[in-house]
């Protein structure tokens, strides 16, 4: 997945926005508020910055070279994901779902809540890791 896919699919999120605090280069993606993803480029290449378990974000970094500790954030909790081609499609995107729900479930109950009410208990799914 390229960064235009990363982006398109990032926004096809249940309530997620796609805000500017960094400049209009570096979009953030947020839900309730919270970020759960920046994308961003490199010296041409795209880059993004995604939440993690912090187990699960030592064992990625482990297993792929384009993933990174966060790049100018909490390095225990985020990995920055360099979209070089290297990291398999399926893969990108369990990163991606597994940001966003651990994002949510760090919301208060009763926004918790209100998205299950809203959009279905799918949106606070578990991400399956790739086989």
């Amino acid at each position: 997945m390229n960064y235009d896919e990363c982006r398109e699919y990032l926004l096809s999120k249940p309530e997620v926005v796609e805000v500017y605090p960094f400049g209009s280069d570096a979009p953030s993606y947020k839900i309730c508020h919270k970020a759960f993803a920046t994308l961003s480029h490199l010296q041409g290449t795209g880059q993004m910055n995604l939440k993690c378990d912090p187990d699960e974000a030592i064992r990625l970094r482990e297993t792929f070279d384009a993933v990174v500790a966060g790049h100018h954030m909490n390095k225990r909790h985020w990995n920055t994901v360099i979209l070089n081609d290297s990291i398999p499609s399926d893969v990108l995107i369990y990163m991606m779902d597994l940001s966003y729900t651990v994002v949510i479930e760090g919301l208060p109950q009763d926004q918790q809540d209100r998205l299950v009410a809203r959009h279905g208990q799918a949106v606070i799914h578990k991400a399956k890791r790739p086989e």
